[in-house]
């Protein structure tokens, strides 16, 4: 199984270090890519556009679509904080032309979960960042429950809660890089025993982070810069599926790993050493 991942497109007006000015040139070289290597299906994990307002979303919202419309593989979207800051889900769903709620995808030796969880980032006086609805978590934990053969998740925002040094957005700003349920999202993970690998958007930065014997993936956007000397950095990636998994990211920023599965889990850590020095044992 060949899955084709792109993420964190921003098409519009460029932001800081992200070149949305580019996203439509890239998604035609996607494109270009997708039909010469042939992947089983094409997942979008979010972010297609740099927000502005409701009306000129919609229009670059419009514009992403179009382009996904010409590729000759399925193509399944997920949502991200800036597809939902002026959008709504349903809005998103009608402009993309598919439902933006959580599903399994059933491939025969693996699963994969489409994990379309809440992505809108609130910016209050008592609260910013995500927050994880417990529908979304509890789709999450009784799927991951009934689990029985290995199984991808892919979402927009990461759950591992790994280092963000020296990320242009968020070493400043850990707080936003995932949700505050983080912890409580691998305590259903670690109940499961088949494989999982964890693969994400958001970050704007390839990492690889193993977890309890779950490998956390994050991928680079396709017009981020801050990694690449201000030129976008054309991130897409094929990921196969099978007794490991290879997970092979183009572009100007590259990566290749081959992932070995687990299906055994990691002692739960020790409590905090409050009272000096812990005894030998």
């Amino acid at each position: 199984m060949k899955v084709a991942i792109v993420t964190d497109i921003h098409h519009g007006k460029p932001s800081h270090t992200k070149r949305g000015d580019t996203a439509m040139d890239q998604m035609a070289q996607f494109e270009e890519w997708v039909r010469g290597e042939k992947p089983d299906i094409v997942i979008d994990l979010g972010d297609r556009i740099n927000d502005k307002d409701a009306a000129t979303d919609r229009v670059l919202m419009s514009d992403v679509n179009d382009a996904f419309s010409s590729f000759n593989v399925p193509v399944h979207n997920i949502s991200g904080n800036h597809d939902r800051y002026h959008l709504s889900v349903t809005e998103n769903a009608e402009i993309m032309g598919q439902p933006m709620m959580s599903e399994v995808i059933d491939t025969g030796s693996w699963q994969i979960f489409l994990w379309r969880a809440e992505t809108k980032i609130t910016w209050s006086e008592t609260h910013r960042g995500f927050d994880l609805p417990e529908a979304d978590y509890l789709w999450l934990a009784h799927q991951i429950a009934a689990a029985e053969k290995p199984t991808l998740v892919l979402s927009h925002v990461p759950v591992s809660g790994h280092s963000q040094i020296g990320n242009y957005y968020f070493q400043e700003n850990q707080d936003l890089s995932t949700y505050p349920q983080n912890f409580r999202v691998r305590q259903a993970l670690s109940l499961t025993r088949v494989p999982i690998v964890w693969l994400s958007g958001h970050v704007h930065r390839n990492t690889v982070t193993q977890i309890d014997g779950i490998f956390h993936l994050t991928q680079q956007s396709l017009t981020e810069s801050f990694t690449t000397g201000g030129e976008p950095a054309g991130a897409w990636a094929a990921l196969e599926l099978a007794s490991e998994v290879s997970w092979t990211v183009k572009g100007l920023d590259p990566l290749a790993c081959i992932l070995p599965l687990h299906t055994k889990r990691w002692v739960p850590p020790l409590q905090p050493f409050s009272h000096g020095r812990p005894q030998q044992r």
